[in-house]
This record gives C-alpha cells, structure tokens and sequence, in this order.
C-alpha cells in the first residue's frame, strides 16, 4: 500500500510539475499570439487543474499533520493544547486518506470523465430480421438512459427495415460524463428470446455490434489536407423524385487509414458532408487511440476490453429476464428494466472494476 501512495505521490509531483509548465507558456507573448497552441494549453490545464487543486490540498494537509504530531511530542506543551493536536490530528487523517482516494479516482478516470461527446454505431449481426428488431431495442434503451440524464441524442444516419428493425443507426450523444458511462458497450451484444417473427414460440439467438467512438474537437486530432478524398455523386434509395436529381450524397476516403463514410441521408450536399465528417473523425480518432490501447495493453493487464466488435461482451435473455456482462461475470435479473434504459446499476459495476483495474496498474 505505501509503495502504491509512493509511485502515486511521484505521479502527482510530475503533473504539477507540467501544471506549472503551462502557466508559464501561458503567460508567454509567443504563445499568446498562436491562437491554436494557446487553445490546447489552455485544454491541457484545464485537465489538470482539477487534479492539482487536490494534491495541492494534499499536500497541505500533510503540512498540519506534521505541525499536530510536533507539538504532540513537545513534552512541555499545555495539556489542553496537546489535546487540541490530537483532535486536529485525527481529522486531518481522515481528510488526508479521504484525498487520497479522490485523487486516485480523478487520475485513473479523468481522461474518461473529460469527453463529453460520442458517436454510437449500432448494426444489426447474425439472425435476420430478428437481429434487426434487436438492434433497434438497443438504439431505444441508450436514448432512454440519455434522456434520463438530460444527455442530447442527434441521429445522424439510419437504416431501416420493413418490420421496424434496424440494419444500422448512428446517433451522437453529447453531456457531461457521457464517454465514462458509455464506452463500455462497445461490443457483440447477444440476445435470446422469442422473435416477433416466430410463429411455434422457439428462442432464437440473435445479435448486434456496438461502436462507442469519443468524438474529437478538430484540434484534437490532424487531418492531413491531402489526406481525405471526397466523391460526390446522386443519392439513391427512397426520397421522391429529387433523390436522384442532386449530386447530394458525400463518400469520404481517409488515405492513410483506409476508412471511408457514406452519407446520403439528408438532400442538402453540406449537410451530408457535414455528417460524414463528424463520423470520419471519430473513427480516425478510435483508429489511432485503439493503437495506442494496444500498445499499453501489452505492456500491462486488459482492463475491461478494447470495445472491439468482435468482442462478446453481453448477452440478453428475455425467457429468464436476464442480463449478463461476460467481461465482470455480472448477473442482473432485471433485464426488464434495464431494457426500458434504467442501466445505472450494470454501467456502476463497470465503473467500479474498470477503477480498480487502473489503480493496480498505475
């Protein structure tokens, strides 16, 4: 435990260290004449800040912890003001042990905390019809949670089916906290129940997948200026007899990664661009980040997973009203509920493995 505080006390001597750094940048005249740096300093700090003003706090608390034990071992000091030492004494480690763990829980899922806006992709997997039913019951709980927490949803692509099922949705979700609650349902979500489509009452297992994708600010990440090819062309599908006569839908190719967006769904050219610019920086975004996650998850225990669609990370069962996150062996009979997006308690036991696993491995 004291050598977890020790490598931990380091860490926050570092951060203040760059903390301190940036005010000094800050108050630079070259600095303050490039506008994009002084904006990302200014991002940095603010990062920083809340981290600081606790250790700081900290650290002041360990000063009168000091002062208290100096005048407990006075041996000619007032009875009455030894007594007032050791009271002071006992508060200040409580307040002292009480830091420590706030700054343990702001450092480990501050970078978490500090995204306030994803883009969701959810597409229909393997089971038809079913799968698609599914994928539009999923794209309903996280609106659900999202309106309870006051969080703004925006679709920005669709896709969907005769029967009411969706082959895929992308929306955008925007609050505070909404990257440290969300993320964990990147993933193959699973689902058994009796179909809508089943007439003799069998369970069927269907399934979707889930990209959970931190939407950056432009200056977050560089995008090349020959690095993105754009086509345009006339939309196709339904809309009436104008879909086909604009040049309105936008197809977007990032070079260097190979990742490509289609969006025809709005019959403005700039609006669909506008959308397929979003999603493509997200995704290169999730490009990049997912290997640098690679590269540290090799280096030190998975946390809770890479969100990878691969990745089976739950499965629904309706018959036992069931919900089972195979990542944490969490079992919840309450799939009802969860379902009509009450998901406080499955992504609060996410939340809490997922801390512990940072602080093993700071």
């Amino acid at each position: 435990m004291a050598e977890e505080t020790d490598s931990l006390l380091v860490k926050l001597q570092e951060i203040e260290q760059r903390y301190n750094e940036i005010e000094s940048l800050i108050s630079d005249p070259a600095v303050v004449d490039d506008s994009a740096r002084l904006v990302s300093l200014s991002k940095e700090q603010g990062k920083l800040k809340t981290i600081v003003t606790k250790y700081r706090e900290y650290k002041t608390t360990i000063a009168g912890i000091e002062d208290a034990r100096e005048i407990l071992e006075d041996n000619t000091a007032d009875e009455d003001f030894r007594a007032l030492a050791q009271e002071e004494l006992r508060q200040l480690e409580e307040k002292k042990n009480s830091l420590l763990e706030e700054i343990k829980d702001t450092l480990v899922m501050a970078e978490e905390k500090g995204v306030d806006s994803v883009i969701m992709e959810i597409r229909a997997g393997t089971g038809g019809e079913e799968a698609a039913l599914f994928a539009r019951d999923l794209y309903n709980m996280y609106t659900k949670y999202a309106e309870g927490r006051k969080w703004k949803v925006e679709q920005l692509h669709f896709s969907g089916t005769e029967m009411g099922g969706f082959r895929e949705v992308i929306f955008n979700v925007k609050g505070p906290g909404v990257w440290s609650q969300l993320h964990y349902e990147g993933g193959g979500h699973r689902v058994q129940r009796v179909p809508e489509t089943e007439s003799q009452g069998r369970i069927h297992t269907s399934a979707a997948t889930v990209a959970v994708l931190a939407e950056p600010e432009e200056l977050d990440i560089q995008i090349g200026a020959g690095d993105v090819v754009e086509r345009v062309s006339r939309s196709s599908g339904p809309g009436g007899q104008s879909v086909n006569k604009l040049s309105s839908a936008v197809r977007l190719e990032h070079i260097p990664t190979g990742i490509t967006v289609s969006m025809q769904d709005e019959k403005s050219q700039h609006k669909n661009r506008a959308k397929a610019w979003r999603i493509l920086r997200s995704r290169i975004y999730e490009y990049y980040e997912g290997q640098k996650r690679a590269k540290r998850d090799r280096q030190r225990k998975t946390m809770i997973g890479s969100g990878d669609r691969s990745q089976k990370i739950r499965t629904y069962n309706f018959p036992q009203n069931r919900l089972t996150d195979h990542r944490i062996k969490l079992s919840l009979y309450s799939l009802d509920k969860i379902i009509a997006g009450d998901m406080g308690e499955v992504i609060a036991a996410l939340q809490s493995y997922d801390r512990q696993q940072r602080l093993n491995n700071l």
